[in-house]
């Protein structure tokens, strides 16, 4: 409760529009054109990270952090696995997530 606390006081989003996708992170829940795909704990987090910061690149290692709040340790391969999953899920809308080759993944603007 009190990192929710520090989240709401730096002004943090908790609901993000982008096209057809609504994630919202208070529900824990991700929105296409109204229907609710079922998304895990992990493929949530790491869409998340991409999508609160829109054209910028993260690497593979910096989205395991994300996934796992260094709670665990997960192979930097794994990153790859919830991508797949994530664009199957997003459907038409899989073309948000875009693969920068030798770098890592990036939210398209």
């Amino acid at each position: 409760m009190l990192r929710r606390g520090k989240d709401t006081e730096r002004g943090a989003p908790t609901r993000i529009e982008l096209g057809a996708v609504v994630l919202d992170a208070e529900r824990h829940e991700v929105l296409l054109e109204g229907r609710e795909p079922l998304f895990t704990r992990a493929e949530f987090r790491l869409l998340w990270k991409l999508v609160s910061r829109p054209g910028r690149v993260f690497s593979r290692d910096e989205l395991v952090d994300g996934i796992t709040g260094g709670e665990a340790y997960i192979l930097d391969r794994n990153v790859d696995v919830h991508v797949s999953s994530i664009r199957k899920k997003l459907g038409a809308e899989a073309g948000l997530i875009a693969t920068v080759r030798g770098v890592g993944y990036k939210c398209r603007d």
